[in-house]
């Protein structure tokens, strides 16, 4: 069958055809495309087509499609069981892996997914500290549970929902919004709510507003505050644990968050959460402590293999520093292109994670993301999709390398890019 008849299948099926909301290219316009299969740096759909991928599944594919020893580790667990519901060996090995990367974290919790993470830390901050108020920051997404989607980015900024339907306003009163990179509102709020803020969550690098950079001194302002209030700091790492060095995020800008939230990178490819942190914080979880949170699938073994074996061979064959080299190379190149035709352009990038805003202005906060050209970037979207190049069909996320990508990979979308821009 086509894309376009099965996405039409499927939209009979399932809400809006999809099971995440930004897969349906709403924001960008045109058919979805329906995926085969994939392999290295390509993604092939039900038509045959070949795509040069950037979008790597959101993220966790650091090691490409289908790396061989995360396949054959997942194989070989399959044999042995899916599922058990009683604690495997895999779990505390993944958990000693993360200890030894992430010095903060000295004791871990799994779960399923990302959101499920920092549900789980937002719920243990609240109980640890005694306190209600959560302090996010605008367009920061941390997941879609009720206390934090306020205000988010990602799919929210994509569809353009104004508020958070379903969510009681009695709920969202207790999460406190400010700007991204604004120092002196975060102060602000602490003067005003201090003394009941148990915890300020963050994306150390945003990637759901498009990629944003924490501006110097910011994620330490965060730090000494709620060292000062008695509040908990969370860093959400879904997307940045092992994308920026093997420490993450808080290895690059040298921060010691109480709560981190991982996923993504942390399982390779399969569905997996987890938040960690502080022992005496992390000791008051259940049946330790009294602070509940379970999951039946939570630690599953498939998980457990994949992120192992994706984590070891980060371990082994340290990717970083050529990774960083092929995405400077491709955004060069992408800047070039576009200053070429004249088209204003603006791109933030650190690491292997980078967004091209259609815009003439620096980019630091949500409200400066959202001025981005979203219309222009529809027509690039569609161009390059045309020209075997998958981007993340959202203004609002970034596109992610992967150590399967090779010099070849990069010369090549590059002149698909060149084609597709002047076809603009």
């Amino acid at each position: 069958m086509k894309n376009r008849e099965l996405f039409e299948k499927a939209r009979s099926l399932m809400p809006g055809g999809v099971s995440s909301p930004v897969r349906a290219f709403k924001a960008v316009g045109g058919d979805p495309i329906i995926v085969s299969r994939a392999k290295g740096s390509r993604l092939w759909d039900v038509e045959g087509k070949e795509y040069i991928d950037f979008l790597m599944s959101w993220g966790p594919l650091i090691l490409g499609h289908a790396h061989p020893k995360v396949v054959e580790a997942v194989k070989e667990q399959a044999k042995n069981g899916l599922s058990y519901g009683l604690t495997n060996p895999y779990e505390i090995e993944l958990a000693e892996l993360v200890a030894s990367c992430m010095p903060s974290v000295e004791m871990v919790r799994f779960v399923s997914s990302g959101t499920e993470a920092t549900m789980s830390a937002i719920r243990l901050a609240r109980g640890y500290t005694g306190k209600k108020y959560v302090v996010k920051f605008e367009g920061c997404y941390h997941g879609h549970g009720d206390a934090l989607l306020v205000s988010a980015g990602s799919g929210v900024a994509t569809l353009g929902i104004p508020g958070t339907p379903g969510v009681p306003e009695e709920v969202a009163r207790l999460t406190l919004v400010i700007p991204y990179n604004n120092t002196e509102a975060l102060e602000e709020v602490f003067k005003r709510y201090g003394e009941d803020i148990a915890c300020v969550i963050v994306e150390p690098v945003a990637g759901n507003m498009g990629v944003v950079l924490p501006k110097p001194g910011f994620l330490e302002a965060i730090s000494g505050l709620t060292r000062r209030y008695g509040a908990l700091f969370i860093c959400d790492e879904v997307i940045t644990n092992f994308r920026l060095s093997k420490g993450g995020a808080q290895e690059v800008f040298n921060i010691e968050p109480d709560i981190t939230c991982m996923g993504k990178i942390l399982s390779g490819g399969m569905p997996l959460g987890a938040y960690g942190g502080r022992r005496e914080i992390m000791e008051k979880v259940a049946p330790e402590g009294p602070i509940y949170q379970a999951g039946t699938l939570s630690g599953n073994p498939l998980s457990m293999v994949a992120g192992i074996a994706t984590i070891r061979e980060l371990l082994s064959v340290n990717p970083y520093q050529e990774l960083e080299r092929l995405t400077r190379k491709l955004t060069d190149g992408i800047s070039k292109i576009l200053s070429d035709k004249g088209i204003a352009h603006r791109i933030n990038q650190i690491a292997s994670m980078f967004t091209v805003f259609f815009i003439d202005r620096e980019v630091y906060d949500y409200e400066s993301a959202k001025s981005s050209n979203t219309e222009l970037f529809g027509r690039f979207f569609r161009a390059l999709l045309k020209e075997g190049v998958l981007i993340p069909p959202s203004q609002f996320e970034a596109w992610f390398l992967s150590a399967a990508h090779q010099e070849e990979d990069i010369d090549l979308a590059l002149e698909r890019i060149d084609r597709a821009v002047r076809s603009l």
